[in-house]
């Protein structure tokens, strides 16, 4: 099963070594401040300077405004912003035109009506991250351990290439994957021990259960 992997909310050495070390291809850092993985400026940039070439280096912010990113990105050496806020299409390509760098922007879904979103943000996305949408009141956009119905997507395609998040673990990820068709899958909160902890044993299993199916 040729499946990438994203492992997200990488805050420590360990976790960033252990998901290279399996196979990830790409590692996201969480720049939110309410969220447990959330990391500084400083410490991604030490993080980010280790990852070796080939593995892509994932921006995660919500609602960023341009000062935000420019400082982000003038002291983090990012290739690629995930947007996981509100951000709206005219947004998202305004993005894309000041940066000069890949936007995946996530969208949230739980009824089939949230598929038309998934259209649309394809059209001004390099990628689009079908992720499950955040109940009412949370605080956090993603990263809430929750899927949702995996046969609403099945087998479905956008106008960019996707990537599946939402719950996934070790446990039910090849079965994600089997039901939708997903290339690409994202997990935070399944390869942790405590929220914000990554456990380097679960992505390591996270990882292998992808390439043994």
């Amino acid at each position: 099963m040729d499946t990438r992997v994203k492992i997200c909310g990488i805050n420590t050495p360990q976790a960033a070594e252990a998901a290279v070390g399996a196979g990830a291809q790409y590692l996201g850092f969480v720049f939110f401040p309410k969220s447990p993985r959330n990391v500084t400026i400083n410490l991604a940039r030490d993080l980010a300077l280790d990852v070796p070439v080939g593995v892509a280096k994932v921006a995660l912010v919500v609602n960023a405004s341009d000062a935000d990113l420019d400082r982000l990105l003038g002291e983090v050496p990012i290739d690629i912003l995930q947007l996981h806020g509100g951000e709206d299409l005219e947004r998202v390509k305004a993005i894309r035109a000041r940066y000069g760098l890949p936007v995946m922007k996530a969208v949230g879904v739980s009824t089939p009506q949230d598929i038309q979103a998934l259209d649309a943000y394809g059209l001004v996305s390099d990628q689009v991250l079908v992720d499950a949408k955040a109940p009412k009141g949370a605080v956090l956009p993603g990263g809430n351990g929750l899927a949702f119905d995996w046969r609403l997507i099945s087998k479905r395609g956008w106008n960019a290439p996707w990537m599946l998040a939402g719950g996934l673990t070790p446990y039910n990820v090849v079965q994600a994957i089997q039901l939708t068709g997903a290339k690409q899958v994202d997990v935070s909160s399944g390869v942790e021990s405590a929220p914000g902890v990554k456990d380097p044993a679960k992505i390591r299993a996270f990882i292998e259960t992808i390439r043994a199916a």
